[in-house]
């Protein structure tokens, strides 16, 4: 299926249409969209164009009227844990599809493309080479935008934290700024004197996007529990930030920071100011609140829970047993396991910093990149509501 890759990878890495700098981006005030910059691509009838949030910077070849090659290439190199992220949009006249086919530098066809046209999203059918290095996209005439997964940036993240806010009568709070200067949202709800503080992270990884899919769920049901019941309100409190990464979504990171830094390996050492930010707010809490469980949401190849393993104390590995073990097929449409390792050891990952520092359970709550995302909300939703029972045990002298 692979057009005439040569002469393709010779046309992309000359810059044949567009140069790898930064596309405009949204400001971090205002989320309005940017105007159209000169990362974009053209023939007499079609154009294709990177200038939207969350849309990396693209070398884009034009091979034909109305076919086209993009070199799909990481922000770094080489990167971690490779995760190709891409994104467009297109303005194609009423005739053929136009042919776009992705190139991965660094990495492979990992991301379903979803095609949103006047506002309604579905997946794309793509051809996969078979070294899965390439993927051919037969692309309807009109208007659209082609993304790896859903795009869900700072706006979107903006209203669910005013929506929590509203729920809970609380407001959104900026724990500082990123290397942009973008905002990093947080909200704190619940009885702000207690001494049980749940700390729920996402997005420190950029196209992970169903596991903030579980989040958005899992929050919006303890918020909704939080807000109807003043007994529970009164028992624990809650700090929501489910844009640790911001920068990274909005220029389509695959992986890292603007400061090259994969954020769940720099808990520990705190060289980046969206780290560091998270720590201070940590450090100038009351000396008589302290973390009781961490929750960072994650997407990969499988649904999972990376929990503690050895390390885990006796309490720990009680609050696993009394909120996860033995639900991995109570859900039909998100069956999960549980990993209990000791995982990157050193590495500053965010579990581990977690635990080590408070000895608390600390869990990477994982989505298959393919998940169901009805069965991804549905089981977030349930298994927020377990979660209470599980940290009233967890809490109790």
């Amino acid at each position: 299926m692979r057009l005439n890759s040569s002469s393709i990878a010779c046309a992309l890495m000359l810059g044949a249409c567009t140069a790898n700098v930064p596309p405009p981006l949204v400001s971090a005030q205002s989320g309005a969209s940017a105007p159209a910059g000169p990362n974009q691509c053209h023939s007499d009838s079609v154009w294709i164009a990177f200038d939207f949030e969350g849309a990396p910077p693209t070398r884009c070849a034009v091979l034909g009227e109305r076919k086209f090659a993009l070199l799909i290439t990481p922000e770094h190199s080489p990167p971690i844990n490779p995760s190709p992220w891409y994104a467009f949009r297109y303005e194609a006249a009423a005739s053929a599809d136009v042919t776009v086919e992705l190139q991965y530098l660094s990495g492979w066809h990992r991301y379903a493309p979803i095609l949103t046209q006047d506002g309604v999203s579905r997946p794309l059918a793509a051809e996969v080479s078979d070294d899965n290095e390439a993927a051919l996209l037969a692309l309807p005439a009109g208007e659209g935008v082609v993304s790896a997964q859903e795009l869900i940036g700072a706006e979107h993240y903006h209203k669910a934290l005013e929506r929590w806010a509203a729920a809970t009568g609380t407001a959104p709070f900026e724990l500082g700024r990123s290397h942009d200067g973008r905002p990093i949202e947080a909200l704190r709800f619940g009885n702000l004197a207690s001494p049980h503080l749940v700390v729920l992270l996402g997005r420190q990884h950029p196209p992970e996007v169903t596991g903030a899919i579980a989040m958005e769920a899992f929050v919006d049901r303890i918020a909704a529990m939080v807000a109807g019941d003043p007994v529970l309100a009164g028992r624990y409190q809650f700090v929501v930030v489910p844009l640790v990464n911001p920068d990274g979504v909005a220029r389509g990171h695959w992986r890292a920071n603007l400061g090259g830094r994969d954020l769940n390996r720099d808990w520990g050492e705190f060289s980046q100011p969206e780290t560091q930010a998270m720590k201070r707010w940590l450090d100038n809490l009351p000396g008589t609140v302290r973390p009781v469980l961490m929750l960072d949401f994650h997407s990969t190849s499988s649904n999972l829970f990376y929990v503690q393993g050895d390390e885990a104390d006796a309490k720990g590995v009680q609050f696993r047993t009394d909120w996860l073990d033995g639900k991995e097929f109570r859900f039909p449409d998100y069956p999960f396991t549980i990993n209990p390792s000791n995982a990157n050891p050193g590495r500053g990952t965010t579990k581990n910093w977690f635990n080590w520092t408070y000895g608390i359970p600390a869990y990477t709550y994982e989505v298959d990149d393919d998940a169901d995302r009805a069965g991804t909300r549905s089981a977030a939703s349930a298994l927020a509501e377990d979660l209470i029972p599980a940290l009233d045990r967890l809490v109790e002298p």
